[in-house]
């Protein structure tokens, strides 16, 4: 009895030591220790932390340059430090002439006093007037966004407001082809504004009833028709946001959300005249039917129009063209595959029409890999192969039809980076190699009209962009437009070492790119700890030679802190390695990327021994948080710390619009969404987690995060839990929010994975 009191005597005090120190540390029922404190970032990690998120001094500038459509010359806005303004500028392509279309005292409303904050604009097609888009802000009520135009007359500096509170579009179809109309959208009905009566001509009026949207609305070449999608969300069923106008008695409003498995908005094609009318449907469906719809574009002769249709699953898709007189339409091409037919977005949308419409380009992966095919609309002349088979092409950039060529972007052998190719549309040359043989990184083009010129965008992992005007095919620089000069010099001056870029052969013919940061301090013969920054799933690559912005600074200062920062891309991601590639992943998202992670990184650790497999860490946003979650719960010895920003626990309770292209539903594949949930296998944590999620967002909405929370409660599991109010996901609503963030990820890790060589 004495020796029991003696040992809780000596317990108490042993405890009282550590908790005034402030290094308690309690055994939580998974097994992991938890820390009382969190550790403090240094001085130096909490200074260049600020310098990245706070201060802007590492923001890389962007060229928005448009071109002018006879190419000869291209418009920008930019600053006017001296008129404390912004201008709208036209250059010359050849000479560089500068000439100020819209100066900040041309901006100055009547009755006011500061020029407008110009936050978009497009030039009518006779120069003659800009339209200039201002005063974005949300609508508290609705949650909508909401912009001004207003209309600058040049030849006598008239200028107007002509939409308050109107829906954000796209400007560069707002201008009829003769430039005396603009279509706007305004609470989710079209108008029609008479540049010279000053007058608005309503199109439609159901808009906001029965939940009708009105919008993609697109010219005809002559100016006589618009073409434009109608949206009926009747059936989408309501989910309650709530608006935090007063923190005590907040209010609720109802939004339509289409989860998997529940109905989408069913969409119609109409054609109305621009002075009004009735409109005419076209008859693109079935009564009933779901499917998407995208890239609305006229043909030349102003009667006809194409747009393209997806299944709802994205399984099959067609081409169809619609005579907007008669109503009648035609499938000028279609394919199916058993997976996807085309999971790129919007990067190879559409149709590109040539031979006055007699002929098109189609890209399609249907034998396998993405490539660009020339048919015709005389279904008795054969399709035309224009890439060749067994390479991607990544994304289409142009056309020069006069002089016969096709620009796209590629790179056969380096799946991490980008170049410019051309090929004949003819289909009789092998691809060119339009970038220089000795440039390396990512490279992006975007052509003039005539295919002559392109402003032409390249970076690397370790060097910030450049933006150059060039001429083609020569691709001959004629100036630099943005050479991001200052940051470059930052740059070099903090002496980083060069990211490696590696490849990671885990068997079966499955080789993985990736790259690694190494502390500037390095020691070969010594282990380091590894955070792994993870995403995973089918929208984005991590692994590109790209300059990666301040989340790459972020990974620079954790590095030098003293971790390997590691990236990996599995099976899934949409790299240019071929159809197979990207559709391994195909009926269940997570189990096989969080497979191939793992053994990507137990063959890093066999491979290089400075590689310290007992301490690991892994994190990732949206895809790459449910990533995270999957390799904490499903190799829970192998990754100790886990920080999951904004992820997806529950895939059947997301949208329908993404997860449906991969897993289709819960009816018809229930195993899939069994295996891909991370919340099916919370009991495996082991590790420290922290979850992190916005409680204001919109897709990723938090009640999905927050069963897998209410689940490891249950479970009894230790883990961290931070909300962000009312943040979106990006988490960069309210001030200081994306610093703190970051601030919160280091802390976390170097708390419970501490950094530093053994």
């Amino acid at each position: 009895m004495r020796r029991i009191k003696k040992f809780y005597f000596f317990l108490v005090i042993f405890c009282m030591f550590f908790a005034f120190t402030g290094k308690v540390r309690l055994i939580g029922d998974n097994g992991a220790q938890e820390t009382t404190s969190w550790a403090k970032l240094s001085p130096a990690v909490e200074s260049k932390l600020k310098a990245i998120f706070e201060s802007g001094e590492f923001n890389a500038r962007i060229f928005k340059g448009e071109w002018q459509p006879d190419s000869t010359g291209y418009t920008v806005l930019e600053r006017n430090p001296e008129e404390n303004g912004t201008e709208l500028v036209r250059y010359e392509v050849i000479t560089g002439n500068r000439t100020v279309l819209a100066g900040p005292a041309q901006l100055i409303p009547a009755g006011e006093q500061k020029p407008l904050a110009v936050e978009n604009y497009a030039l009518s097609p006779d120069g003659a007037f800009i339209l200039l888009q201002t005063n974005s802000r949300t609508n508290e009520e609705t949650g909508e966004l909401l912009v001004d135009y207003w209309l600058l007359k040049r030849q006598d500096g008239y200028l107007t407001k002509i939409v308050s509170g109107g829906d954000p579009v796209d400007m560069g179809q707002r201008f009829s082809p003769d430039s005396r109309k603009i279509i706007f959208s305004l609470k989710d009905n079209l108008y029609v504004y008479e540049v010279e009566a000053g007058r608005q001509i309503s199109l439609t009026t159901d808009g906001m009833v029965n939940k009708i949207s009105n919008g993609e609305a697109v010219w005809s070449p002559d100016g006589k028709y618009i073409a434009y999608i109608q949206s009926d969300s009747s059936n989408v069923l309501l989910r309650p946001v709530l608006v935090p106008v007063d923190p005590t008695y907040p209010k609720v409003r109802y939004v339509r959300f289409a989860r998997v498995g529940t109905p989408i908005p069913r969409l119609r094609l109409g054609v109305v005249k621009a002075e009004g009318g009735e409109t005419l449907w076209l008859r693109i469906g079935k009564e009933d039917e779901e499917f998407y719809l995208r890239k609305l574009a006229w043909l030349k002769n102003s009667k006809e129009i194409c747009l393209e249709k997806l299944s709802r699953s994205r399984d099959y898709r067609e081409f169809l063209v619609a005579e907007v007189t008669s109503g009648k339409v035609e499938k000028v091409y279609w394919e199916s595959d058993p997976a996807w037919v085309d999971a790129s977005y919007e990067t190879n949308a559409g149709l590109s029409w040539i031979d006055d419409d007699k002929s098109f380009i189609v890209i399609s992966e249907k034998d396998g890999w993405r490539r660009a095919y020339k048919l015709s609309r005389n279904k008795n002349l054969k399709e035309v192969p224009l890439t060749p088979s067994g390479v991607d092409i990544i994304s289409r950039v142009g056309l020069d039809e006069k002089r016969g060529w096709l620009y796209y972007l590629a790179s056969p052998d380096n799946a991490t980076q980008s170049y410019l190719y051309r090929v004949r549309l003819d289909g009789k040359s092998i691809p060119q190699r339009v970038t220089p043989p000795g440039q390396k990184g990512a490279h992006n083009y975007i052509l003039s009209p005539d295919g002559r010129y392109a402003f032409h965008t390249s970076s690397t992992f370790d060097t910030p962009p450049v933006t150059e005007l060039i001429q083609l095919p020569e691709h001959k620089i004629i100036r630099v437009l943005e050479d991001n000069s200052q940051l470059r010099a930052r740059i070099e001056a903090m002496k980083f070492p060069p990211v490696e870029f590696l490849q990671i052969d885990i068997g079966d013919g499955v080789v993985m790119d990736a790259w690694m940061i190494k502390p500037r301090d390095f020691n070969p013969a010594k282990k380091y700890p590894v955070f792994v920054w993870v995403y995973g799933e089918p929208h984005a690559q991590t692994v590109l030679d790209q300059w990666q912005g301040a989340r790459g600074l972020f990974h620079r200062v954790i590095a030098d802190a003293g971790y390997l920062v590691v990236s990996i891309d599995n099976r899934g991601t949409p790299a240019p390695k071929g159809a197979a590639w990207r559709r391994a992943i195909f009926g269940s998202l997570g189990p096989l990327s969080t497979k191939e992670q793992a053994a990507a990184l137990r063959e890093l650790g066999r491979k290089l021994n400075y590689v310290d497999l007992s301490r690991v860490g892994v994190w990732g946003w949206s895809g790459g948080g449910s990533n995270t979650l999957n390799a904490m719960f499903r190799e829970p010895d192998l990754y100790q710390v886990g920080i999951a920003v904004a992820p997806k626990p529950q895939p059947q309770l997301y949208n329908a619009w993404f997860q449906e292209i991969y897993m289709r539903t819960p009816e018809v594949n229930p195993e899939g969404y069994k295996k891909s949930a991370p919340i099916n296998f919370a009991e495996g944590l082991k590790g420290h987690l922290l979850i992190v999620h916005g409680s204001g967002e919109t897709n990723t909405h938090i009640q999905i995060t927050e069963g897998l929370v209410d689940r490891l409660i249950a479970l009894g599991k230790q883990f961290d839990y931070m909300v962000y109010p009312n943040r979106d996901h990006g988490l960069r609503e309210g001030e200081g929010t994306i610093l703190h963030l970051y601030m919160l990820i280091a802390r976390y890790l170097i708390t419970h994975l501490p950094p530093g060589p053994r």
